[in-house]
């Protein structure tokens, strides 16, 4: 089923139906200021997830998909409206209380991998482990590193490690704490074809073992099939919604 804009009222519609959302966006708008004036990224985004899902999320560059995910993500904070995260509302948390519900909620899997070229797969896997205070957190990461066929190349650092290597790395360390939610910003975007069905292959894999909700922003009109539903920004706004399940 595909809604258009003027179907704004079934697009309301068909949200009040998801019950219990994890993820719940409400009257959202971001303003960043430049030095041509002020910019609006998002104007009056509403949107629910439920716990479980695969959402996509597609439009052209500049139509806010990043600055959509980093408001999820707990990385920014919206000029208005309320970010709503498995019944937490961000906007009452500081700094410290956002990065330690990223950890214990979140895996974010970025563009760029960012990884920490001073350690090894093992560390960059282990460290956000340890600082959860779990038990073992090197036994935690060996068994996230086996979980994407890296278990042979935990002592190597970023440095010695192919791009599609790093890419699973950061799957790693994305899914080590057992994440309720997975946040991926086009993780394949630096990949070649072949590398980056791997990787995709691997993060579906991983977000039904771990039963987590997966949004997924790319311009893989093929990938974006595969997943739930597809929403496409243009402008700030929610243009256009198609439902696959």
């Amino acid at each position: 089923m595909v809604f258009q804009v003027k179907d704004r009222k079934a697009i309301v519609a068909s949200q009040k139906n998801i019950e219990n959302p994890i993820i719940s966006l409400k009257d959202i708008t971001l303003k960043l200021h430049s030095e041509a004036g002020p910019v609006n990224v998002l104007n009056g985004i509403n949107l629910e997830v439920s716990a479980g899902t695969t959402v996509s999320i597609m439009g052209p560059s500049g139509s806010g998909k990043t600055s959509l995910m980093m408001l999820i993500g707990g990385l920014d904070r919206p000029t208005s409206g309320s970010v709503m995260i498995a019944n937490t509302p961000l906007g009452g948390l500081n700094e410290d209380q956002l990065a330690q519900f990223r950890r214990d909620t979140m895996g974010i899997v970025f563009q760029n991998y960012h990884l920490i070229s001073t350690m090894n797969a093992m560390e960059n896997v282990a460290i956000p482990v340890e600082l959860a205070g779990i038990p073992d957190p090197f036994d935690r990461a060996h068994e996230a590193l086996k979980s994407v066929g890296l278990e042979k190349r935990t002592k190597h650092y970023p440095g010695q490690l192919s791009g599609g290597e790093q890419q699973r790395v950061a799957l790693a360390r994305a899914i080590a704490n057992k994440p309720k939610i997975i946040l991926a910003d086009e993780p394949t975007g630096n990949l070649d074809v072949n590398t980056g069905e791997m990787v995709i292959e691997l993060l579906f894999a991983l977000r039904a073992d771990h039963d987590a909700t997966l949004l997924l922003i790319t311009h893989n009109e093929a990938l974006a099939q595969r997943c739930d539903r597809k929403i496409i920004l243009t402008n700030g706004r929610i243009s256009r919604e198609e439902n696959h399940s």
